[in-house]
């Protein structure tokens, strides 16, 4: 599973700036219960999520084809355009797609993807995918359906000069992080986004000969985050290790980048002349079956 971009046939310059509503994740009821419940379980008050305020985000919305969303193709230039969210099997031949504004997310796309697959073809034995695809929710719903996740090493985001946070370590009995100076970072509260927050005692951190390399915290506490899904993630990392996960990603570049390779250069989607997500969505729905059918057509 992965998506490629295809230009709008819209101009990048012309465009209105506006504010809309944050995408809400699919999975927000299941993500409320559950921090609720881990609240609970620690002693804390569940939170309020019905009166929560909507989150507003700014973004460029072309004026000549609304549908479409600004992506950065490099570090100087933008453009307008879309996203096909495509799955393929081990020869190739495409089992879903959708078509969404470039803007969105690939991980935001990926349970409807799957869906759709299993809707076509059934559900599959393993499912490879690249680092973007990589979050705590995704995991947790692989390993749920019982599909093998094949996922790549993804590089640790951290401040340069200070310590990655795989050398803390989790203590699951005690839920508790031990930090590279083997003292205690304990349990302090359950978040609205669905982490737990372990803090430093700042007695014990001022005097400590690491503290230039932990934290730059006025208050000299360290603080560790940790999904309350976090333990489907580092499954995962395991599994990573298998000879199989380690072949069944070998595949995902002759497969789906060899499928999106051959949409563009012979098929021509690496734009389109139509404007609207309905009538793209067609084109792209149409390509995707003639590729099919020329597949076969090969075979027999």
């Amino acid at each position: 599973i992965d998506s490629t971009h295809i230009k709008a046939n819209a101009n990048k310059k012309k465009y209105e700036k506006v504010f809309v509503e944050e995408q809400t994740k699919t999975y927000k009821e299941a993500l409320e219960k559950e921090i609720n419940e881990d609240r609970e379980n620690h002693g804390l008050k569940p939170l309020d999520f019905e009166n929560e305020n909507v989150k507003m985000k700014e973004v460029k919305r072309s004026t000549t084809d609304p549908d479409s969303g600004m992506i950065n193709k490099n570090e100087k230039e933008h453009q307008f355009g879309f996203s096909l969210h495509t799955a393929c099997d081990k020869n190739g031949m495409i089992l879903g797609t959708i078509l969404t504004a470039a803007n969105v997310h690939d991980s935001v796309m990926f349970v409807d993807i799957l869906n759709e697959v299993e809707k076509n073809v059934g559900r599959p034995r393993a499912v490879a995918v690249d680092a973007g695809y990589k979050t705590p929710h995704i995991c947790k719903e692989l390993l749920d359906r019982n599909i093998l996740p094949s996922m790549p090493y993804k590089r640790p985001q951290h401040k340069e000069g200070y310590f990655p946070k795989k050398e803390f370590v989790y203590d699951e009995y005690y839920d508790c992080y031990i930090c590279p100076n083997n003292q205690i970072l304990e349990y302090a509260t359950t978040n609205r986004d669905g982490y737990r927050v372990y803090k430093s005692n700042p007695e014990v951190c001022k005097n400590c000969p690491y503290l230039s390399m932990c934290t730059s915290s006025k208050n000299h506490t360290k603080i560790v985050n940790r999904h309350i899904w976090e333990g489907y993630l580092e499954e995962v990392e395991h599994l990573r290790h298998t000879y199989e996960c380690k072949e069944l990603y070998k595949d995902r570049s002759k497969t789906i980048e060899r499928v999106f390779a051959d949409l563009k250069e012979k098929h021509g989607l690496r734009w389109t002349t139509l404007r609207g997500i309905e009538k793209v969505s067609m084109q792209a729905m149409l390509v995707c079956a003639c590729f099919n059918l020329k597949k076969m057509a090969n075979w027999m």
